[in-house]
């Protein structure tokens, strides 16, 4: 695990350094559990934000976006059910005085037990080379087995006392591991308490006739309330989808691993309404549809897994979560529900508003059920951002930090190099930044050596450098390097637009789907 810490930390170092993600307010010391995103943080946040916008409504002839607002009338909130019932069993330290959630103080020790797993994994395919079968040594050697069994335990009797809200029991788990305060050592615990995540605030020009507002703490009622907007505005058919990102808030208690846990946050949801009695099938087609479009990304199959829930919400008939290998461990990407009609009834019942859809070919109306995808923008920044970061060992034995974003989501696409600041050079070089920056977001980079330019547009994750030298002046044509190869090739001016966008289209992504 202290590698994988040390990991974290570059990541953290290095999208601070170079302009990704900086702590809110820093000047003032800064404020816990808020971050901003800086220039470049900005660029692959909307990256990937349209990334999954074209994948989930432009390829999809079905699903419409929306962008409802954060305030909503707070009956929408007792309708969901959040006002009495969004809550985080939380537990304090008598010693350090320091408050944590107790659910994912137990989840951090189950990541250890698979930190073991990994380590014996690793240990047996160094011992057994290409003849390694990983399925068979996980499911056969007696260790490792016994380590998914009792993380299976732990998780299962967690589930279980969360469900029945048997605190007591959480906190009698939490005893029974030894688990300790992360910072002190400390095993001096408090009872564990229910804590409401809410964000409340008033409406209104006085205080007495104000009225209870909330920051919303998901977006996806915005979605259900104009349910009958979009249906009929859209003429729209069962079944079909309403897409929407925007941010969330929720009063989180604990946030200690940077921009993962935060309190302001983006979502990337998508409600899809479909027909009562269909709901398994759409169940497993958006399970692996979703499960494709991270893949398509390339960062690695392994490192996403399913999980399925022990402890289902009382409205749904079935979940699972993507997860990621985060450097600290699988940690949840994205959630598939089945939520059957729970929320469009609740909504019917506070509002008092009819909201069915009428089947024209069964002749009936029904409320339809919902399958919901719902994925932490935040998160996913993270996961391509800290998989990407590498170190690399070089054949003259230096070694080179590159972030080896996927192309289609780097914030700039190419860096424009003139060799040296004079004989013409520059002007070419800004001649050819001004063609290509009506399609690509570029970089013009003409300070230090050409080598050091290399390594920080590397470090940068800009998956192309194009170098305007002598030869340009005679014969229009210019050095391209390719940031993941290092290879170099000399092409003409007038390709480079097609060659980048080969590289970096969408299209060329999204078909790996």
């Amino acid at each position: 695990m202290a590698n994988n810490d040390d990991q974290f930390k570059k990541v953290i170092s290095h999208a601070k350094e170079y302009g990704y993600v900086f702590q809110s307010s820093e000047i003032y010391d800064g404020l816990s559990a808020v971050y901003d995103y800086a220039q470049n943080g900005a660029e692959l946040k909307k990256n990937i934000r349209d990334y999954w916008w074209k994948a989930m409504v432009q390829m999809h002839d079905n699903i419409v976006g929306i962008d409802a607002s954060i305030f909503m009338h707070p009956t929408t909130w007792k309708a969901s059910g959040h006002v009495d019932a969004f809550n985080d069993p939380l537990i304090d330290n008598k010693d350090s005085k320091k408050r944590y959630r107790a659910d994912v103080l137990i989840e951090e020790y189950c990541a250890k037990i698979e930190a073991k797993i990994d380590k014996e994994v690793a240990k047996a395919e160094k011992r057994f080379g290409d003849a390694f079968n990983k399925e068979e040594f996980i499911s056969t050697n007696p260790r490792v087995v016994g380590y998914f069994e009792k993380i299976q335990a732990i998780l299962t009797r967690m589930g279980k006392s969360l469900e029945a809200e048997d605190l007591a029991d959480v906190k009698a788990l939490i005893e029974e591991l030894e688990i300790a305060d992360p910072l002190t050592g400390s095993r001096n615990w408090t009872d564990v308490k229910q804590f409401n995540l809410m964000f409340g605030t008033k409406l209104g020009a006085s205080a007495e006739h104000a009225m209870d507002l909330y920051l919303r703490p998901e977006t996806a009622q915005g979605i259900f309330v104009n349910f009958l907007n979009v249906q009929k505005t859209g003429r729209m058919k069962i079944p079909f989808g309403i897409a929407q990102t925007g941010k969330a808030f929720r009063n989180e208690i604990v946030a200690r691993q940077f921009i993962f846990r935060m309190r302001e946050f983006e979502q990337m949801e998508m409600q899809f309404f479909i027909k009562p009695g269909t709901q398994k099938d759409w169940f497993e087609y958006w399970k692996e549809t979703r499960m494709k479009w991270h893949t398509s990304l390339g960062m690695g199959t392994d490192n996403y897994r399913f999980h399925y829930h022990e402890k289902l919400a009382h409205y749904a008939d079935a979940a699972t979560d993507i997860e990621f290998k985060f450097p600290f461990g699988f940690k949840e990407l994205e959630g598939i529900h089945s939520r059957t009609d729970f929320d469009l009834k609740q909504h019917e019942e506070f509002s008092g508003k009819k909201l069915q859809y009428f089947d024209h070919e069964d002749n009936a109306s029904y409320t339809p059920y919902v399958l919901e995808t719902s994925i932490g923008l935040d998160r996913m920044f993270l996961a391509v951002f800290s998989n990407s970061l590498v170190e690399e060992e070089l054949d003259n034995n230096t070694t080179r930090t590159v972030l080896k974003l996927p192309a289609v989501l780097a914030p700039v696409k190419a860096a424009i190099l003139p060799l040296v600041k004079k004989d013409g050079l520059p002007e070419i070089a800004r001649q050819i930044f001004d063609d290509l920056k009506w399609d690509f977001n570029m970089d013009y980079d003409e300070k230090d050596a050409v080598g050091r330019r290399y390594r920080r547009q590397d470090a940068n994750g800009t998956p192309f450098c194009i170098t305007v030298d002598h030869d340009t002046l005679e014969d229009q044509t210019v050095t391209i390097r390719h940031r993941d190869t290092m290879e170099q090739s000399r092409v003409k001016i007038s390709d480079l637009r097609d060659i980048i966008k080969k590289e970096v289209d969408v299209k060329e992504w999204l078909m790996k789907m």
